[in-house]
């Protein structure tokens, strides 16, 4: 199996990202798992070393979160606050907010409904 496959064809995820009020908002859309989670390191490690370290990560369209996706989004969470930054997420979605629920990670990130209510939180 080649990176990014898997066995019912290719895994998508698409990644963007924009700045509103001064905030970098990134956008994720398909599957986060360990084959589409290396691309999502990159971005996030990309972002903060160019001095973007207040984050939205938008996971609205996100259909599924698996531990290593977990992992990178709290190593992005460290990574920013080593300087003085944040990262809150954007998650209407039950089933993945349950992920965040049962692992404890609500009382570590910001979880927000509308990436304007996560920006006008950190007003």
């Amino acid at each position: 199996m080649t990176p990014g496959s898997a066995a019912g064809g290719l895994v998508d995820l698409k990644l963007g990202h924009y700045r509103k009020d001064g905030i970098e908002v990134v956008t994720v859309e398909g599957e986060i798992d360990i084959h589409t989670v290396p691309r999502l390191r990159e971005l996030l490690i990309d972002l903060a070393g160019k001095g973007s370290c207040q984050l939205v990560v938008d996971l609205d369209k996100v259909g599924f979160l698996d531990s290593t996706g977990l992992g990178v989004l709290v190593g992005g969470l460290k990574r920013v606050r080593a300087h003085d930054g944040w990262l809150d997420l954007v998650c209407t979605q039950e089933r993945i907010l349950k992920i965040f629920k049962i692992t404890g990670l609500t009382k570590v990130f910001g979880i927000y409904q509308t990436v304007d209510q996560a920006i006008a939180a950190r007003k």
